[in-house]
């Protein structure tokens, strides 16, 4: 029989009370868990009609419910069919997302190059991978699992564990529910040793996939991918005469083509974080060696979520100053307003 969405939420509300706390749970601690504002004879009624569906049962007299398998499957089924539906759907919007932002970025170079008569570079975001945000376990196989972490600026790392026995899935909702209850919303250097302890101690005879999904998800947070960075302009740079003697030149050029000291500027700049505005390096200010001849001009661009890039034009010490900030100051609205926070 199919549930209404009010039994569905008191039985979710009993099932999690259950696993968390190990003891039947009563009317009065579902009114304190659930968004449905019911007294607490309401509750009971609906409990009662619960049980009778085969869901809940009572131990005792006078005790509260507890799930029967019924009730785990149900509860099961409709969480991984959400959290399926959820991550599906989070990464088919990313995809959209960071599809339509690449070509946005390298249009904003060739732009500013143009505009300004520079050299030009823009950084594709790097994320602020600080904090947890979803952990879900699914099985691949009987020997293996599938832990999906969305950290941050919401990305998705895919990890497969391997695992000695097959657990069933009433037993992967446990843990799933078990890991996102301590860890969601932790950065890696919050989830100490007696976190740690306590999951395991939690998890039982499943301790090693703790230990696996925690050791994926300080990876996950660490991981350092490369770093996109688009340029335009670089041609730009044989306009002016200081900058083509003494091998000038050929040095500006193999930065840009290897992109190694726009890293290093970029790195500069996001590490600056009380510096969210435009900063300008005047020769010898130049966080990168290469670059002491010149001068650069950047900003930092905030899409949101922990999501920040470094935007920024090169050119000589006599540059046009102005005309170079204006630009940037105008970038700087239209990325905020296609990506409004």
């Amino acid at each position: 029989m199919e549930l209404s969405e009010r039994k569905m939420k008191i039985l979710r509300a009993i099932v999690r009370n259950y696993l968390e706390s190990g003891e039947p749970v009563g009317s009065r601690t579902i009114s304190k868990y659930t968004d449905l504002n019911l007294s607490s004879a309401t509750i009971r009624n609906e409990m009662a009609d619960l049980e009778e569906m085969g869901y809940i049962v009572q131990p005792h007299t006078s005790a509260g419910r507890i799930p029967t398998d019924a009730g785990y499957r149900v509860y099961v089924d409709t969480m991984m069919a959400e959290k399926d539906k959820e991550v599906e759907e989070l990464k088919s919007n990313l995809l959209e997302k960071e599809e339509r932002l690449d070509q946005l970025l390298k249009q904003t170079a060739k732009l500013l190059a143009v505009n300004t008569n520079y050299a030009s570079m823009v950084s594709a975001p790097s994320i602020n991978r600080n904090k947890l945000k979803l952990i879900q376990l699914s099985r691949v196989n009987e020997d293996q699992l599938l832990a999906v972490i969305v950290i941050e600026g919401n990305v998705i790392k895919n990890t497969l564990l391997d695992i000695s026995d097959e657990i069933s899935e009433e037993t992967l909702l446990k843990l799933n529910i078990l890991l996102n209850t301590h860890l969601t919303g932790l950065s890696i250097e919050d989830i100490n040793l007696g976190i740690i302890s306590s999951l395991k101690k939690q998890a039982g005879i499943h301790s090693d996939i703790v230990s696996d999904v925690i050791d994926a998800v300080a990876r996950a947070i660490h991981d350092e991918e490369d770093l996109e960075i688009y340029t335009s302009g670089t041609n730009n740079i044989f306009k002016y005469p200081e900058l083509t003697g003494d091998g000038v030149a050929s040095e500006l050029i193999g930065a840009f083509e290897e992109k190694q000291a726009l890293n290093e500027l970029v790195v500069k700049t996001l590490s600056e974080t009380e510096n969210t505005g435009i900063q300008v390096y005047i020769g010898n200010e130049s966080p990168v060696e290469t670059m002491k001849d010149c001068s650069i001009v950047t900003a930092t661009y905030d899409l949101g979520e922990g999501m920040k890039g470094t935007i920024g034009i090169i050119g000589p010490k006599r540059m046009d100053y102005e005309k170079v900030v204006d630009n940037l100051k105008d970038v700087m609205r239209q990325l905020d307003s296609i990506y409004k926070k």
